[in-house]
């Protein structure tokens, strides 16, 4: 291959090539158990505490397929508009790594459970586009590998490797895009709204925390170029475990950059795997991509064949949810949002917080400028995100509700959220804690007026002269007075009414 320092500027890559995508994600599904032995599925635990002579592949040791973990995959398939097969088997992937401690991978190859799908995406601009779903599959994960004494975190230039047993064994499902075409200069946009919008999708089943950081949800972005007028594929490379959206997109778009330029120099591209590195948006090469020879697939000798029934399969459609983008299209029209309000919602992942506190009462303006304004803040102050802040879409409605009921005023309402976030308890609780209730007793009020009035002569008298908008100084004096628990507009009214306007 020739060398090429740089990439093509990526307007010139869109005029010259055409991309062609394939995307393969795996999915950690939060089953209790692993996909063939009983130990414990939990993410984070010490190091090799979750394991048995099934995962660790012992002699002797004989598997058994986690019935939810299939339950899981069908419903995903028939989320995705998959074809669900009426009979399918598992198989043995032979390949050697110190983490894959059977030195195969139970998987499925010819059989998959579902096949032939499609799922919509929608990209920024509103335009739909379709990726077709080759297949979804059922399998295992391998353990981890931890290199210790490098720069890099990776085998080279490491002192010494670490092995940790607990993820082998984790149940996964594989969903493999048929070849992405006609996506031109968008094709890292597409990308990046493909894994969002399955992420959405899977999160809304229930099937996996698809927590991208902790790796239960990873990105395989395959990428290679055809020549403006061609019809022939070109050689792909495979960017392996891309961990974040932004990473999907920037990684595609790199590696056509790149594709470009070694073609554009009558270089040749190698079929392997590359690694995304975060900090530069740039790959490396990772190692020669085996082909399905290579692994020396056979049936599983220790598992029985899978074989769903129709009546089955029917019942599990039953318990699919209302689809992310369907729910978005209905809370949209019945809250009379702009394209541009739900965009925002989205991107602040209020959506489903704010869809949860008109559920427990709300009215949706108040419940959607809680969380995109006040709390939306608050999470950022405390680098979380909206959905990891100590307080419930539950106890934002009863707020409101105190709000509504004139027992709150907007600020004391901050004051009662604050309280919660620190972990006081209920609104009620740090309301009567913190004697935060509103003074709605007239005469109390009354009293704070008087003495508002007769602390500044001055202004009373132009208030009685007809120069009511003199009335907001009496009225931040009794705010002040009452430490922000009166009722600004009562109080208001108090204040004319005591100047004979």
């Amino acid at each position: 291959m020739t060398a090429v320092a740089d990439i093509m500027d990526y307007d010139e890559v869109v005029e010259r090539f055409d991309p062609v995508l394939g995307l393969e994600v795996h999915v950690e599904l939060n089953t209790r158990t692993k996909m063939f032995c009983g130990c414990a599925n939990v993410f984070g635990a010490e190091p090799n505490t979750q394991v048995c002579p099934v995962c660790l592949g012992l002699p002797g040791a004989l598997p058994v397929v986690n019935a939810k973990a299939v339950e899981s995959a069908i419903r995903i398939g028939l989320a995705l508009n998959c074809e669900v097969a009426e009979w399918c088997r598992f198989a043995r992937k032979n390949y050697f790594y110190p983490d894959m401690p059977k030195n195969f991978q139970t998987s499925q190859y010819d059989e998959p459970i579902v096949f032939d799908g499609y799922l919509d995406v929608e990209l920024e601009d509103g335009e739909v586009f379709r990726v077709g779903i080759e297949r979804a599959h059922m399998e295992e994960d391998t353990g981890k590998s931890l290199h210790v004494g490098g720069e890099t975190g990776r085998i080279h230039g490491a002192e010494h490797s670490l092995l940790d047993y607990n993820r082998a064994g984790v149940p996964l499902i594989e969903i493999v895009t048929k070849p992405i075409t006609g996506a031109g200069a968008r094709a890292p946009e597409v990308a990046r709204a493909y894994v969002k919008a399955l992420r959405e999708l899977l999160l809304a089943l229930g099937v996996s925390d698809v927590r991208m950081e902790q790796g239960s949800l990873r990105c395989d972005a395959n990428v290679s170029l055809m020549p403006k007028g061609s019809s022939e594929f070109g050689t792909r490379t495979e960017t392996k475990n891309v961990n974040s959206l932004r990473s999907v997109e920037r990684a595609v778009r790199y590696e056509m950059q790149r594709h470009a330029a070694v073609l554009a120099e009558g270089g040749t591209i190698l079929q392997e795997t590359r690694h995304f590195d975060e900090s530069t948006g740039t790959t490396s090469p990772g190692r020669r991509k085996e082909t399905s020879e290579d692994y020396r697939y056979f049936p599983e000798p220790d598992l029985v064949p899978i074989a769903p029934s129709r009546e089955w399969v029917e019942e599990l459609r039953k318990t699919l949810p209302e689809m992310p983008w369907e729910r978005r299209k209905r809370v949209q029209q019945e809250w009379q949002l702009s394209n541009e309000e739900l965009r925002d919602l989205v991107n602040a992942g209020a959506l489903d917080l704010v869809a949860e506190t008109v559920d427990a009462g709300a009215a949706p303006g108040e419940a959607r400028s809680w969380w995109v304004s006040y709390l939306a803040q608050q999470a950022n102050n405390r680098g979380v995100e909206l959905g990891e802040l100590s307080i419930t879409p539950k106890q934002v409605a009863r707020v409101i509700e105190l709000v509504a009921q004139g027992k709150l005023t907007n600020k004391l309402a901050r004051q009662v959220v604050d309280g919660v976030l620190a972990g006081e308890g209920e609104p009620d609780e740090v309301v009567e804690a913190r004697g935060l209730e509103v003074v709605s007793d007239d005469s109390a009020l009354q009293k704070a007026v008087d003495e508002a009035l007769a602390a500044q002569p001055d202004v009373a008298e132009k208030i009685r002269g007809g120069k009511v908008q003199a009335a907001g100084a009496i009225v931040g004096a009794v705010m002040k007075a009452t430490k922000g628990k009166a009722d600004a507009k009562r109080v208001r009214e108090l204040v004319l009414a005591a100047c004979g306007q």
